[in-house]
Parts: structure tokens; sequence; C-alpha cells
């Protein structure tokens, strides 16, 4: 009987049924006194007289067991180490609850309950290294604010700004088109893991629902609802980012685009949307005078001190010549190897085996100029 179910598991059984989305559960939940059990309880005829419910809408929540296996969830929801919270549960995003048709539930890995505002970072799925590189370093300057970083482990944008909030040992969130059992793309199974241990990962999906057309809208919605403003590094003009921030125009979010090269389709985008109002991005400073932080609303940043860098972690692998050539950069300079061989008194061939060493162990990258430049 549905009048043993809690209000949990009853939440979980109308997230699933078809016909049943967040609007139509708000008429319901208006009708029956906010209690979903109510819902499952009443019969068809009750059920119609709300606005927008159909006879297959009430077919489905009268025999509600013929779509949906509550006990098979549940043991799979344990299985997986996840929980289902609702609107009414702690650790559901404060500012997804304002939304239009915030989700009826989110499945749930990872013990964070988002204390921190959440800025997302997204973007293109076919990116080039420079906005694979913009995306890290900006989730790893937003992470060390204190801000938690949010985008949809996609490949990428996506993979970059989660992989740059934790590089720092920062929050971040993934918010995922599919169910959470399902890890897409499956290269970033252990990004997923590591995101699960710290941060957390969302879903409004039930378990083995797939994704497709429909699931990605839906997540994008997330995304920018759970956050105060999204950030667009990426993107040609049909891009999946493009629909996160038509989602953040609508919810009243802040929305900044990267700019780019002017002949370059993944940037096509993100010109349009500086076009049509975005603010065009060129730091974090940027974010932080528009949302205007007083000093005690301002996010605590990471502590870092006393922590070694990634220097200070690697300079005892290093061999004799990598650590002459690193200390050349200490300066903040762009050096060439005609430059490096004079600073260092090394042979240029010398140097160039060592600058391939140091840029293996991502402690220098190379321009497009052929400088190189240490890396922060």
């Amino acid at each position: 009987m549905a009048d043993t179910l809690t209000e949990r598991q009853a939440f979980m059984v109308l997230n699933d049924l078809p016909n049943i989305g967040p609007v139509t559960l708000h008429r319901l939940l208006e009708e029956f006194g906010s209690d979903p059990r109510d819902i499952l309880a009443a019969p068809k005829r009750r059920l119609e007289s709300v606005r927008g419910v159909g006879p297959e809408t009430s077919d489905a929540l009268v025999n509600w067991r013929r779509h949906f296996d509550l006990a098979k969830e549940e043991e799979r929801l344990a299985k997986a180490g996840a929980t289902f919270i609702t609107a009414r549960d702690e650790g559901y995003p404060k500012l997804l609850k304002e939304i239009h048709d915030p989700p009826i539930g989110l499945y749930r890995k990872g013990g964070y309950l988002f204390e921190q505002p959440c800025i997302a970072v997204v973007g293109s799925r076919r990116t080039t290294l420079y906005g694979q590189s913009v995306a890290k370093k900006l989730g790893a300057d937003l992470a060390r604010l204190g801000f938690c970083v949010v985008s949809g482990l996609a490949r990428g944008i996506d993979t970059a700004a989660h992989e740059g909030a934790l590089s720092v040992g920062g929050k971040t969130a993934a918010v995922l088109g599919c169910g959470i059992d399902i890890v897409y793309p499956p290269e970033n199974l252990g990004l997923y893991r590591q995101i699960a241990e710290t941060g957390a990962v969302l879903s409004e999906f039930p378990f083995g629902r797939k994704a497709d057309k429909q699931t990605f809208p839906m997540r994008n919605r997330v995304v920018s609802g759970m956050c105060e403003a999204i950030v667009v590094v990426e993107s040609d003009v049909a891009g999946g980012a493009m629909i996160t921030a038509r989602f953040a125009g609508e919810q009243g979010r802040l929305i900044y685009a990267v700019p780019g090269r002017i002949d370059q389709p993944s940037s096509a985008g993100c010109h349009q949307l500086i076009r049509d109002g975005a603010t065009l991005f060129t730091g974090v400073d940027d974010i932080l005078n528009e949302l205007n932080y007083l000093d005690g609303l301002r996010p605590r940043a990471i502590t870092t001190e006393g922590q070694p860098g990634l220097l200070e972690q690697l300079m005892p692998q290093l061999d004799a010549t990598e650590q002459r050539v690193i200390a050349a950069f200490s300066g903040g300079g762009l050096l060439g190897v005609d430059a490096l061989t004079a600073a260092t008194g090394l042979g240029s061939s010398e140097v160039a085996a060592a600058l391939m060493g140091l840029e293996l162990k991502k402690l220098v990258s190379k321009r497009a100029d052929g400088t190189f430049e240490a890396r922060s």
C-alpha cells in the first residue's frame, strides 16, 4: 500500500513514472497537501481533476507498481553506495530549488552537501589545447577560492574543469545525463571515482537510464540551476553548452564566455554569447566583482600554507640537468632553448632533453612561439 511508503520512497517512485515531471508534480502536491504518498494512493478521478493530469498519467500513478520496482531500485542504491535525496533533504542544492522545474529528486554519490557556492564551467567535447588549459586553470582557481566547480563529466572542457578543481584539493560536482550507475564517457571512470570520493556525482535519472537527446538538456538545466554563474569556455553555435547558457539566462544566472580565435569554430558559440550580452571572461576576478561578495559571504579559500607545491614534490626526482634548467625559470620569464643554454651553461642538446623531461612531468609548457614557461 502507498501509505506504507516513506516520503522519500514515494518521491523516488514519482521520479521514474512516465508523464510525471516537476511541474505536474508541483500541481499534484498542491492538491494533495504536499504529501507524495497521498498522490500514489488517490483514485483516478481525483487525480484527473488536477490540471495537466490525463488518463495515461493517472493510470501510471494508480498502477505505479507495474512501472517501477521500488525494492530493486533500493537494492541498486545500496549496492552502488548511493542515496536518493529530494528538495526536502540536506544536500539538495539550494539554488536548484528556486528554478521553475527542479528535479523531483537526485541520485547522489559522495558526501559533499553543497555548503559552498557553485560555479559551472562548461564547453565543447571537441576542444582545443587552449580551451582545455583555460578550463583546467579556471577549475583550479575557482576551487582555491572556495567555490564548488560544477560540470557534466563529458569529454573536453568538462573533464578539464573537474581535473583542475581536484588538482588543488577543491570541491567539484558532476551532473550526469544518464543513470548514476553509468559512466559516460567510459574513459572517465577514474575521474568519476575521484569526484565521488571528495565531492558529489548527481543524476535525476533512475538506474540503467542511458543518455539520449532528451536527458542531456535535462542535465544542462540542473548544471545551470544549481550555480551562481556559468562560464562557457569553448562551444560552437549549436553546442550543448549553448543550451546550458540559455537555461542560465532563463534562471537568472550570470553568464560568462571565454573569447577565442575568430577562425576557430569552437569559439563561435562564445563569441555569439558575448554579442548577445554575456560577460566577456578574462579571469576569476570578473566573477568575484560581479557577484560582489562581502567578506562575510565570500567562500573560504582553500588553505595551502605548509603544503608542498608540484615543483617541491617532484624536485627530488629531477636529475641535475633538469634542476639547472627549471631553476632558470625562477624569475618567471619565457625562455627559448638559446636563452636556457646561455643561462645554464649547458649544451643545446642537454637543454632540449631536460625540457622534454620537464614537459612530461608537467613542470614546463611550450608556447606557440617556441619558448617555454614554468607551470604554476
